[in-house]
C-alpha cells in the first residue's frame, strides 16, 4: 500500500470513508472531560496543520493522527500532567506568544480492518516528521495504553513496567511507540478527568451504581468513583508519558 500524508483540513473527505476510519471510536465517557471541551475548539483552530491523514493510492483515508505544540524543557518533572494539560499549555502558549519546541502526539487512529499493517507506526512517523519540519527538537506522547482496561485495579505505575517474555512491553500501544524508538518517561495517573451525574455514567456504561463507591466500568482503564450524595461520578484516566526524541 502506497501512502501519502495530507492535512485533514486540506480537502473534504467522503463521509463513508470517515465513518469507516473512525468506526471503533473511544468510550462515550471520554467526551466528559470538561476542561478539554473548553479548549478543543481552539486546538482545532490553532493547530490544524498538525491534524494529519494517511491516504492510500485511491485517495481513501486509512489512518489519522494529530498533536499540539508546547514549550517543554525536557525534564520529566515539568511535563504536563497528561493529555488535558498538554492541550491547555498549547492553547495558552499560542495565545501568549510562547514559542513551542516540543510536539505532543495526542492521538492516532487506524481503519479497523487495516490494523496490524503498521499504519499506526506510520502515522506516528508522519507526526514526527511534522515536528522536524517545524524545527521542534522534542516529540512526546501521553500514551493511552490500549490493554490497560483488562487490568483496571493495577496502578499505571506498575502496568507500564510489565513486559512479555521477549522483553517487549506488554501493552500493544506502548509497544508500537517503543518499536519506533520511544522510551517511557513517567506515569500520568490523571491524564484526563471525566465527570458526570450518576445518571450520565449509567447511560455511558450501561451499569447501575446503587451506592457510593468505586466501580469497574467497561473500557475503563481504572475505577470510577461514584458519590450518590453529590450525584457525581469522577473517573481519572491514566496515561504513560513516552518520549520519541
Amino acid at each position: 500500500m502506497q501512502l501519502t500524508t495530507e492535512k485533514t483540513g486540506a480537502r473534504p473527505w467522503d463521509e463513508a470513508h470517515l465513518k469507516e476510519l473512525f468506526g471503533e471510536g473511544f468510550p462515550e465517557f471520554v467526551t466528559a472531560d470538561r476542561l478539554v471541551k473548553n479548549y478543543i475548539g481552539r486546538v482545532r483552530e490553532f493547530f490544524a496543520d498538525l491534524d494529519l491523514m494517511l491516504v492510500d493510492e485511491d485517495g481513501v483515508p486509512v489512518a489519522s493522527g494529530w498533536g499540539v505544540p508546547v514549550r517543554w524543557d525536557g525534564r520529566p518533572e515539568s511535563l504536563p500532567s497528561g493529555y488535558t494539560e498538554a492541550l491547555v499549555r498549547a492553547v495558552e502558549g499560542h495565545e501568549q506568544g510562547v514559542a513551542p519546541d516540543t510536539l505532543v502526539i495526542c492521538g492516532a487512529v487506524v481503519t479497523p480492518s487495516l490494523k496490524g499493517r503498521g499504519l499506526a507506526g506510520q502515522t506516528l512517523m508522519s507526526l514526527r516528521a511534522a515536528a522536524k519540519d517545524a524545527g521542534w527538537e522534542r516529540v512526546i506522547a501521553p500514551v493511552r495504553p490500549t490493554a490497560k482496561a483488562r487490568y483496571p485495579l493495577t496502578p499505571i505505575e506498575t502496568y507500564m513496567r510489565w513486559t512479555r517474555e521477549d522483553g517487549a512491553p506488554l501493552d500493544p500501544w506502548i509497544r508500537t511507540h517503543r518499536r519506533l524508538g520511544a522510551t517511557v518517561v513517567s506515569a500520568a495517573p490523571a491524564s484526563q478527568t471525566m465527570t458526570g451525574t450518576v445518571a450520565e455514567w449509567e447511560r455511558w456504561t450501561g451499569l447501575a451504581f446503587p451506592e457510593t463507591g468505586d466501580y469497574v466500568i467497561p473500557e475503563g482503564l481504572t475505577l470510577l468513583h461514584v458519590d450518590r450524595e453529590s450525584d457525581e461520578g469522577v473517573y481519572r484516566e491514566p496515561n504513560v508519558w513516552m518520549r520519541h526524541c
